[in-house]
Protein backbone atom coordinates (compact mmCIF):
# COMPACT_ATOMS: atom_id res chain seq x y z
CA UNK A 1 0.00 0.00 0.00
CA UNK A 2 1.44 3.70 -1.09
CA UNK A 3 1.59 6.38 1.00
CA UNK A 4 1.88 9.47 -1.85
CA UNK A 5 2.98 11.51 0.79
CA UNK A 6 5.74 8.67 1.68
CA UNK A 7 6.43 7.03 -2.13
CA UNK A 8 10.10 5.30 -0.87
CA UNK A 9 8.65 4.00 2.19
CA UNK A 10 5.56 1.44 1.14
CA UNK A 11 3.55 -0.74 3.37
CA UNK A 12 3.90 -4.20 2.82
CA UNK A 13 1.05 -6.71 3.68
CA UNK A 14 -1.80 -8.66 2.50
CA UNK A 15 -4.90 -7.98 1.50
CA UNK A 16 -8.41 -9.91 2.82
CA UNK A 17 -12.25 -9.89 1.51
CA UNK A 18 -13.91 -9.90 4.46
CA UNK A 19 -17.86 -10.25 4.68
CA UNK A 20 -18.23 -6.60 4.75
CA UNK A 21 -14.41 -4.99 4.53
CA UNK A 22 -11.46 -4.64 2.46
CA UNK A 23 -8.61 -5.19 5.11
CA UNK A 24 -5.05 -4.71 4.62
CA UNK A 25 -2.84 -6.11 7.41
CA UNK A 26 0.76 -4.49 7.49
CA UNK A 27 2.36 -7.68 9.71
CA UNK A 28 5.67 -5.80 9.70
CA UNK A 29 4.51 -3.08 11.53
CA UNK A 30 1.36 -5.03 12.99
CA UNK A 31 -0.98 -2.16 11.55
CA UNK A 32 -4.61 -2.83 9.84
CA UNK A 33 -6.70 -1.03 7.73
CA UNK A 34 -10.32 -1.21 7.01
CA UNK A 35 -12.20 -0.25 4.13
CA UNK A 36 -16.07 -0.86 3.96
CA UNK A 37 -17.35 -2.15 0.82
CA UNK A 38 -19.97 -0.45 0.99
CA UNK A 39 -18.06 3.30 1.19
CA UNK A 40 -16.08 2.44 -2.41
CA UNK A 41 -17.04 4.94 -4.20
CA UNK A 42 -14.43 3.68 -7.50
CA UNK A 43 -12.11 1.15 -8.36
CA UNK A 44 -9.42 2.04 -10.93
CA UNK A 45 -6.90 0.07 -12.61
CA UNK A 46 -3.28 2.31 -13.20
CA UNK A 47 -0.99 1.62 -15.65
CA UNK A 48 1.20 -1.04 -15.20
CA UNK A 49 4.88 -0.10 -13.41
CA UNK A 50 8.26 -1.71 -13.02
CA UNK A 51 6.75 -2.79 -9.23
CA UNK A 52 3.36 -4.04 -10.35
CA UNK A 53 -0.05 -3.03 -11.09
CA UNK A 54 -1.34 -0.44 -9.39
CA UNK A 55 -4.67 -0.30 -8.29
CA UNK A 56 -6.94 2.81 -6.75
CA UNK A 57 -9.61 2.55 -4.31
CA UNK A 58 -11.43 5.92 -3.69
CA UNK A 59 -13.90 5.67 -1.44
CA UNK A 60 -17.04 7.95 -0.42
CA UNK A 61 -15.41 9.19 3.19
CA UNK A 62 -12.81 10.95 0.37
CA UNK A 63 -10.16 8.45 1.11
CA UNK A 64 -7.88 7.65 -1.88
CA UNK A 65 -5.72 4.39 -1.39
CA UNK A 66 -3.17 2.85 -3.74
CA UNK A 67 -2.32 -0.55 -3.95
CA UNK A 68 0.12 -2.40 -6.17
CA UNK A 69 -0.23 -6.01 -6.42
CA UNK A 70 2.78 -8.02 -7.93
CA UNK A 71 0.67 -10.13 -10.33
CA UNK A 72 -1.08 -8.51 -13.11
CA UNK A 73 -3.49 -11.21 -12.92
CA UNK A 74 -4.02 -11.29 -9.04
CA UNK A 75 -5.01 -6.91 -9.50
CA UNK A 76 -7.42 -7.76 -12.38
CA UNK A 77 -9.29 -10.36 -10.10
CA UNK A 78 -8.98 -8.47 -7.52
CA UNK A 79 -10.54 -5.19 -9.45
CA UNK A 80 -13.39 -7.28 -10.26
CA UNK A 81 -14.17 -8.42 -7.01
CA UNK A 82 -13.91 -5.19 -5.67
CA UNK A 83 -16.69 -3.85 -8.32
CA UNK A 84 -18.28 -6.74 -7.54
CA UNK A 85 -18.62 -6.24 -3.96
CA UNK A 86 -19.01 -2.60 -3.95
CA UNK A 87 -21.63 -2.50 -6.18
CA UNK A 88 -23.78 -5.10 -6.27
CA UNK A 89 -26.43 -5.48 -9.15
CA UNK A 90 -29.60 -6.47 -6.65
CA UNK A 91 -30.45 -5.57 -3.71
CA UNK A 92 -30.97 -8.69 -2.41
CA UNK A 93 -26.81 -9.32 -3.01
CA UNK A 94 -26.47 -6.97 0.19
CA UNK A 95 -25.13 -8.31 3.64
CA UNK A 96 -27.66 -7.29 5.73
CA UNK A 97 -30.17 -9.79 3.84
CA UNK A 98 -27.66 -12.43 4.54
CA UNK A 99 -26.96 -11.74 7.95
CA UNK A 100 -27.74 -14.53 10.29
CA UNK A 101 -29.16 -13.11 14.05
CA UNK A 102 -26.91 -14.69 17.38
CA UNK A 103 -28.64 -14.48 20.38
CA UNK A 104 -26.25 -11.71 21.65
CA UNK A 105 -27.00 -9.21 18.76
CA UNK A 106 -29.11 -6.40 19.07
CA UNK A 107 -33.09 -7.49 18.07
CA UNK A 108 -33.63 -6.48 14.74
CA UNK A 109 -36.45 -3.63 15.69
CA UNK A 110 -33.58 -1.99 17.43
CA UNK A 111 -33.07 1.66 16.34
CA UNK A 112 -36.32 1.31 13.88
CA UNK A 113 -38.70 2.91 16.41
CA UNK A 114 -36.11 6.01 17.62
CA UNK A 115 -38.16 8.27 15.43
CA UNK A 116 -41.86 9.27 15.50
CA UNK A 117 -42.90 11.92 13.32
CA UNK A 118 -46.32 12.53 15.52
CA UNK A 119 -44.34 12.78 18.50
CA UNK A 120 -41.94 15.56 16.93
CA UNK A 121 -44.73 17.37 15.51
CA UNK A 122 -46.98 16.99 19.23
CA UNK A 123 -43.14 18.42 20.39
CA UNK A 124 -44.12 21.61 18.37
CA UNK A 125 -47.91 21.62 19.61
CA UNK A 126 -48.72 19.86 15.93
CA UNK A 127 -51.83 19.39 15.60
CA UNK A 128 -53.61 22.47 16.63
CA UNK A 129 -56.68 24.52 15.19
CA UNK A 130 -54.07 25.50 12.38
CA UNK A 131 -52.20 22.30 11.26
CA UNK A 132 -53.52 18.58 11.64
CA UNK A 133 -52.33 15.46 10.46
CA UNK A 134 -53.11 14.07 6.53
CA UNK A 135 -53.84 9.86 6.31
CA UNK A 136 -54.46 10.96 2.55
CA UNK A 137 -50.66 9.58 1.62
CA UNK A 138 -51.12 6.45 3.48
CA UNK A 139 -50.62 4.39 0.73
CA UNK A 140 -47.75 6.67 -0.72
CA UNK A 141 -50.68 7.45 -3.57
CA UNK A 142 -50.44 10.92 -3.04
CA UNK A 143 -47.03 11.62 -3.22
CA UNK A 144 -44.64 8.46 -3.06
CA UNK A 145 -41.64 10.47 -2.00
CA UNK A 146 -43.33 11.83 1.12
CA UNK A 147 -44.10 9.89 4.42
CA UNK A 148 -47.03 8.48 4.50
CA UNK A 149 -48.20 10.85 7.64
CA UNK A 150 -47.74 14.69 6.51
CA UNK A 151 -49.63 17.93 8.05
CA UNK A 152 -51.29 20.05 6.12
CA UNK A 153 -53.52 23.55 7.13
CA UNK A 154 -57.07 22.50 9.20
CA UNK A 155 -59.14 23.73 6.18
CA UNK A 156 -57.47 21.96 3.66
CA UNK A 157 -59.56 19.44 1.98
CA UNK A 158 -59.13 16.28 -0.09
CA UNK A 159 -60.25 18.32 -2.96
CA UNK A 160 -57.64 20.80 -2.81
CA UNK A 161 -54.91 18.15 -1.23
CA UNK A 162 -55.42 16.58 -4.19
CA UNK A 163 -55.25 19.89 -7.03
CA UNK A 164 -52.46 20.60 -5.27
CA UNK A 165 -50.43 17.56 -6.19
CA UNK A 166 -51.59 17.49 -9.62
CA UNK A 167 -49.83 20.48 -9.77
CA UNK A 168 -46.12 20.27 -8.15
CA UNK A 169 -43.54 18.25 -9.66
CA UNK A 170 -43.55 14.49 -8.82
CA UNK A 171 -46.97 15.19 -6.51
CA UNK A 172 -44.94 17.17 -3.63
CA UNK A 173 -47.52 19.48 -2.32
CA UNK A 174 -46.80 22.02 0.13
CA UNK A 175 -46.54 20.76 3.65
CA UNK A 176 -45.25 21.64 7.25
CA UNK A 177 -41.48 21.01 7.76
CA UNK A 178 -41.45 23.13 11.14
CA UNK A 179 -43.94 24.99 13.34
CA UNK A 180 -42.18 28.13 15.17
CA UNK A 181 -43.62 28.99 18.84
CA UNK A 182 -44.96 32.30 17.41
CA UNK A 183 -47.18 30.15 14.67
CA UNK A 184 -44.76 31.09 11.41
CA UNK A 185 -44.27 27.97 9.79
CA UNK A 186 -41.32 26.40 7.04
CA UNK A 187 -43.43 24.92 4.82
CA UNK A 188 -41.68 23.02 1.55
CA UNK A 189 -42.70 21.60 -2.12
CA UNK A 190 -41.84 21.25 -5.26
CA UNK A 191 -41.94 23.66 -8.07
CA UNK A 192 -45.20 24.03 -9.90
CA UNK A 193 -46.59 22.89 -13.18
CA UNK A 194 -47.04 26.42 -14.32
CA UNK A 195 -45.29 26.95 -17.65
CA UNK A 196 -46.08 29.99 -18.78
CA UNK A 197 -49.45 30.79 -18.16
CA UNK A 198 -51.00 27.95 -16.18
CA UNK A 199 -52.87 28.20 -12.78
CA UNK A 200 -54.24 25.72 -10.25
CA UNK A 201 -57.00 26.96 -7.77
CA UNK A 202 -56.34 24.34 -5.04
CA UNK A 203 -53.04 25.31 -5.34
CA UNK A 204 -53.58 28.63 -5.08
CA UNK A 205 -55.61 28.14 -2.89
CA UNK A 206 -53.37 25.46 -0.99
CA UNK A 207 -50.78 28.50 -0.57
CA UNK A 208 -53.62 30.88 1.14
CA UNK A 209 -54.31 28.23 3.78
CA UNK A 210 -50.87 28.60 4.66
CA UNK A 211 -50.76 31.79 5.17
CA UNK A 212 -53.82 32.34 6.81
CA UNK A 213 -52.42 28.99 9.15
CA UNK A 214 -50.83 32.18 10.89
CA UNK A 215 -53.16 34.56 12.47
CA UNK A 216 -50.36 36.94 12.91
CA UNK A 217 -49.02 38.06 9.36
CA UNK A 218 -50.91 39.04 6.52
CA UNK A 219 -48.46 37.70 3.82
CA UNK A 220 -46.32 34.56 3.50
CA UNK A 221 -42.41 34.23 1.07
CA UNK A 222 -41.94 31.62 -1.20
CA UNK A 223 -38.54 31.35 -1.75
CA UNK A 224 -37.32 29.23 -4.66
CA UNK A 225 -34.19 28.26 -3.96
CA UNK A 226 -32.85 28.37 -7.41
CA UNK A 227 -31.08 30.80 -9.76
CA UNK A 228 -34.16 32.65 -11.57
CA UNK A 229 -32.62 31.92 -14.98
CA UNK A 230 -33.04 28.32 -13.88
CA UNK A 231 -36.38 28.51 -13.07
CA UNK A 232 -36.92 30.52 -16.37
CA UNK A 233 -35.85 27.83 -18.34
CA UNK A 234 -38.02 25.14 -16.43
CA UNK A 235 -40.85 27.40 -18.04
CA UNK A 236 -40.46 25.68 -21.04
CA UNK A 237 -40.57 22.51 -19.97
CA UNK A 238 -44.09 23.28 -18.52
CA UNK A 239 -42.86 23.88 -14.88
CA UNK A 240 -41.47 27.18 -13.40
CA UNK A 241 -42.71 29.49 -10.79
CA UNK A 242 -45.14 30.74 -8.85
CA UNK A 243 -47.00 33.66 -10.77
CA UNK A 244 -47.51 36.69 -8.16
CA UNK A 245 -50.50 37.69 -9.76
CA UNK A 246 -52.12 34.34 -9.22
CA UNK A 247 -51.35 33.98 -5.77
CA UNK A 248 -52.49 36.30 -3.11
CA UNK A 249 -50.60 37.76 -0.49
CA UNK A 250 -47.09 36.32 -1.35
CA UNK A 251 -43.90 37.83 -2.03
CA UNK A 252 -41.36 35.68 -4.20
CA UNK A 253 -37.90 35.82 -3.55
CA UNK A 254 -34.59 33.78 -5.62
CA UNK A 255 -32.16 32.72 -3.77
CA UNK A 256 -29.42 31.12 -6.52
CA UNK A 257 -28.30 28.27 -5.24
CA UNK A 258 -26.52 25.86 -7.63
CA UNK A 259 -28.53 22.55 -8.81
CA UNK A 260 -26.74 18.90 -8.07
CA UNK A 261 -24.90 18.54 -11.09
CA UNK A 262 -23.04 21.83 -10.52
CA UNK A 263 -22.79 21.22 -6.73
CA UNK A 264 -21.08 17.39 -8.00
CA UNK A 265 -18.53 19.38 -10.09
CA UNK A 266 -17.68 21.64 -7.21
CA UNK A 267 -17.27 18.29 -5.03
CA UNK A 268 -15.05 16.81 -7.86
CA UNK A 269 -12.52 20.07 -8.40
CA UNK A 270 -12.60 20.39 -4.71
CA UNK A 271 -11.54 16.56 -4.16
CA UNK A 272 -9.01 17.07 -6.53
CA UNK A 273 -7.44 20.07 -4.86
CA UNK A 274 -7.10 17.77 -1.61
CA UNK A 275 -5.33 15.18 -3.95
CA UNK A 276 -2.80 16.91 -5.56
CA UNK A 277 0.67 15.04 -5.42
CA UNK A 278 3.18 18.12 -4.44
CA UNK A 279 0.34 20.40 -2.79
CA UNK A 280 1.79 23.89 -1.62
CA UNK A 281 -0.27 26.53 0.39
CA UNK A 282 -0.93 28.82 -3.35
CA UNK A 283 -2.06 25.94 -5.49
CA UNK A 284 -5.09 24.55 -2.73
CA UNK A 285 -6.23 28.02 -2.01
CA UNK A 286 -6.22 28.27 -5.80
CA UNK A 287 -7.62 25.07 -6.10
CA UNK A 288 -10.44 25.85 -3.41
CA UNK A 289 -11.09 28.99 -5.02
CA UNK A 290 -11.85 27.55 -8.60
CA UNK A 291 -14.17 24.47 -7.16
CA UNK A 292 -16.23 27.03 -5.97
CA UNK A 293 -16.85 25.08 -2.78
CA UNK A 294 -17.30 27.70 -0.42
CA UNK A 295 -19.48 30.15 -2.67
CA UNK A 296 -22.12 27.31 -2.77
CA UNK A 297 -21.58 26.79 1.27
CA UNK A 298 -22.56 30.57 1.63
CA UNK A 299 -25.28 30.65 -0.84
CA UNK A 300 -27.36 27.92 1.47
CA UNK A 301 -25.95 29.18 4.49
CA UNK A 302 -27.64 33.25 3.13
CA UNK A 303 -30.38 31.25 2.14
CA UNK A 304 -31.37 29.42 5.83
CA UNK A 305 -30.45 32.51 7.51
CA UNK A 306 -33.08 34.98 5.55
CA UNK A 307 -35.60 32.24 6.22
CA UNK A 308 -34.69 32.06 9.74
CA UNK A 309 -34.96 35.47 9.91
CA UNK A 310 -38.29 35.55 8.31
CA UNK A 311 -39.97 32.81 10.84
CA UNK A 312 -38.73 34.51 13.82
CA UNK A 313 -39.89 37.55 12.94
CA UNK A 314 -43.54 36.30 12.42
CA UNK A 315 -43.97 35.48 8.97
CA UNK A 316 -44.28 32.05 7.36
CA UNK A 317 -41.78 30.50 4.33
CA UNK A 318 -42.87 27.91 1.43
CA UNK A 319 -39.69 26.75 0.05
CA UNK A 320 -38.83 24.75 -3.02
CA UNK A 321 -36.68 24.19 -5.73
CA UNK A 322 -37.17 22.23 -8.74
CA UNK A 323 -38.21 18.87 -7.14
CA UNK A 324 -37.70 19.72 -3.50
CA UNK A 325 -34.82 17.54 -2.90
CA UNK A 326 -31.39 18.36 -2.81
CA UNK A 327 -31.40 22.87 -1.68
CA UNK A 328 -35.24 22.33 -0.23
CA UNK A 329 -33.74 19.81 2.37
CA UNK A 330 -30.52 21.94 2.93
CA UNK A 331 -32.07 25.25 4.22
CA UNK A 332 -35.27 23.96 5.83
CA UNK A 333 -32.67 21.82 7.77
CA UNK A 334 -30.41 24.41 8.88
CA UNK A 335 -33.04 27.36 9.28
CA UNK A 336 -34.90 24.71 11.59
CA UNK A 337 -31.44 24.35 13.10
CA UNK A 338 -31.22 28.06 13.44
CA UNK A 339 -34.52 28.63 14.62
CA UNK A 340 -35.04 25.36 17.28
CA UNK A 341 -32.58 24.83 20.26
CA UNK A 342 -33.75 20.93 20.04
CA UNK A 343 -32.14 20.09 16.77
CA UNK A 344 -28.52 21.33 18.81
CA UNK A 345 -28.92 18.58 20.86
CA UNK A 346 -27.94 14.92 19.80
CA UNK A 347 -31.12 13.46 19.58
CA UNK A 348 -33.12 16.68 18.00
CA UNK A 349 -30.12 16.71 15.13
CA UNK A 350 -30.62 12.93 14.27
CA UNK A 351 -34.81 14.11 13.85
CA UNK A 352 -33.95 17.11 11.59
CA UNK A 353 -32.37 14.98 9.66
CA UNK A 354 -34.63 12.39 9.56
CA UNK A 355 -37.54 14.68 8.80
CA UNK A 356 -36.20 16.58 6.26
CA UNK A 357 -33.44 14.37 4.60
CA UNK A 358 -35.70 10.87 5.00
CA UNK A 359 -38.41 11.61 2.50
CA UNK A 360 -36.44 11.46 -0.75
CA UNK A 361 -33.46 9.18 0.10
CA UNK A 362 -34.59 6.18 -2.06
CA UNK A 363 -34.13 8.79 -5.37
CA UNK A 364 -31.07 10.47 -4.35
CA UNK A 365 -27.86 10.67 -4.49
CA UNK A 366 -25.23 13.62 -3.84
CA UNK A 367 -23.24 15.74 -1.46
CA UNK A 368 -26.43 16.90 0.11
CA UNK A 369 -24.79 15.51 3.43
CA UNK A 370 -21.80 17.21 3.00
CA UNK A 371 -23.11 20.69 2.34
CA UNK A 372 -25.36 20.13 5.23
CA UNK A 373 -22.56 19.25 7.84
CA UNK A 374 -20.70 22.15 6.43
CA UNK A 375 -23.87 24.41 7.20
CA UNK A 376 -23.65 22.59 10.32
CA UNK A 377 -20.50 23.34 11.32
CA UNK A 378 -21.06 27.43 10.67
CA UNK A 379 -24.21 27.16 12.67
CA UNK A 380 -22.00 25.51 15.53
CA UNK A 381 -19.92 28.40 15.27
CA UNK A 382 -22.57 31.22 16.20
CA UNK A 383 -23.82 28.79 18.80
CA UNK A 384 -21.24 27.29 20.45
CA UNK A 385 -20.49 29.64 23.53
CA UNK A 386 -24.25 28.80 24.99
CA UNK A 387 -24.12 25.06 23.66
CA UNK A 388 -20.13 23.77 23.65
CA UNK A 389 -20.70 20.48 25.20
CA UNK A 390 -23.59 19.44 22.80
CA UNK A 391 -21.86 20.89 19.44
CA UNK A 392 -18.10 18.79 20.63
CA UNK A 393 -20.63 15.88 20.76
CA UNK A 394 -22.46 16.55 17.59
CA UNK A 395 -19.10 16.48 15.98
CA UNK A 396 -18.86 12.89 16.24
CA UNK A 397 -22.48 12.66 15.15
CA UNK A 398 -21.54 14.17 11.68
CA UNK A 399 -18.55 12.10 10.68
CA UNK A 400 -21.58 9.35 11.33
CA UNK A 401 -23.97 11.61 8.93
CA UNK A 402 -21.59 11.59 6.17
CA UNK A 403 -20.61 8.07 6.20
CA UNK A 404 -24.42 6.63 6.19
CA UNK A 405 -26.65 9.02 4.45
Amino acid sequence: MLDKYNLRNPSKGTLYFATTHLIFVDHEMRKETWILLMHISSVERLPITTTGSPLLVRTKTFQSVFFVIPRERDCHEMHQTLLRLSQPVHIDELYCFHYKQTPDDLPKSAGWNFFDIQTEFQRMNVPNDQWVLCTANKDYELCDTYPSEIYVPAKATTAILLGSASFRSRGRLPALAYLHHNKAAIARCSQPLSGFSARCMEDEQMLDLIRRANPNCGYMYVVDTRPRINAMVNRAAGKGYENEAFYENIKFQFSGIGNIHVMRKSLQKLVETCEQNTPSMSSFLSGLESSGWLKHIKSILDTSWWIACAVAGGVSVCVHCSDGWDRTAQVCSLAALCLEPHYRTINGYQVIFTIQLGCQTQNYKGPIDLECAGGSEAIKKKFKRTELLTFSRLSRLEQLLKLHI
